[in-house]
């Protein structure tokens, strides 16, 4: 990603929930932000918020602690029935287009108007997935006595939409990255096999898989003060990079590499 460039839009979206969204895209923001970026968040899942609760966690420990950290500039949205907030949302965008170098939307775990609205968006899509057959089945509904791929999952179906949508506003072909999160860390049959048919799927389908983010506690623990694995390098921040600390940063840093190379 460039300064050069116009601004580069990055949508975190699955069509299921608690596959660890808001942790992506908080960890993306601050690193492009350490890499001297301005960067802006938008949460859409604000009825949910854990977007929202992480940054607010961040901006709690900051001054507590009398520290600068890195913080997007934020700004949060819940469904109302009319979808009244759409016009209020796009020309948000449109705004942010003008002001920041990358513009990161964090999505609901389920289809709403907020949700389609996102996806009419990204240069780049991110979508984290577990190593279970439940998580896969939003790429592909698959025979596993036989290994057929039956038919494209419902997430798949919405994605190409999306494709098609972004390719009549003459856009970019879609950066479609979908990364593996909340791992396992132990080698089982069942993980192999998600794997090996998220890399068939993604020449089918068009997009990038990688192994991505491991079930670590220290995202869950790093969420409550608001940190991320990469703070930890803060010259202020009077705490020691564990050995999970720097798992988890040469994860995330390895992560963000395949994301925008």
């Amino acid at each position: 990603m460039s300064t050069n460039s116009s601004t580069h839009i990055i949508v975190i979206g699955n069509e299921k929930g608690g596959t660890g969204k808001s942790t992506i895209a908080m960890h993306l923001a601050v690193r492009l932000m350490y890499e001297n970026f301005k960067i802006a968040v938008l949460d859409l899942d604000g009825r949910q918020g854990s977007l929202s609760k992480y940054i607010a966690n961040r901006h709690k420990y900051a001054e507590q602690n009398d520290i600068v950290l890195p913080t997007p500039v934020h700004y949060v949205f819940e469904p109302d029935d009319n979808q009244s907030n759409i016009p209020e949302i796009t020309k948000l965008i449109e705004d942010l287009k003008q002001q920041f170098d990358a513009i990161i939307i964090d999505t609901p775990g389920t289809k709403n108007y907020l949700f389609e609205l996102a996806h009419k968006y990204p240069h780049t899509l991110v979508t984290p997935i577990g190593d279970s057959l439940v998580d896969l089945s939003v790429i592909a509904d698959i025979d596993y006595a036989s290994g057929e791929i039956l038919r494209a999952g419902h997430y798949a179906e919405f994605v190409w939409e999306a494709k098609k949508h972004l390719a009549a506003q003459g856009l970019p072909y879609l950066n479609w990255v979908v990364c593996g999160n909340k791992i396992s860390p132990i080698r089982s049959r069942n993980k192999d096999a998600v794997f090996a048919k998220l890399e068939d799927l993604g020449k089918l389908y068009g997009f990038r898989f990688t192994t991505g983010l491991k079930d670590r506690v220290i995202y869950k623990e790093l969420f409550l003060e608001g940190l991320t694995v990469l703070d930890f390098n803060h010259d202020k921040l009077s705490r020691k990079m564990s050995m999970s600390h720097l798992a988890a940063k040469m994860e995330l840093n390895s992560l963000a590499e395949f994301i925008f190379h």
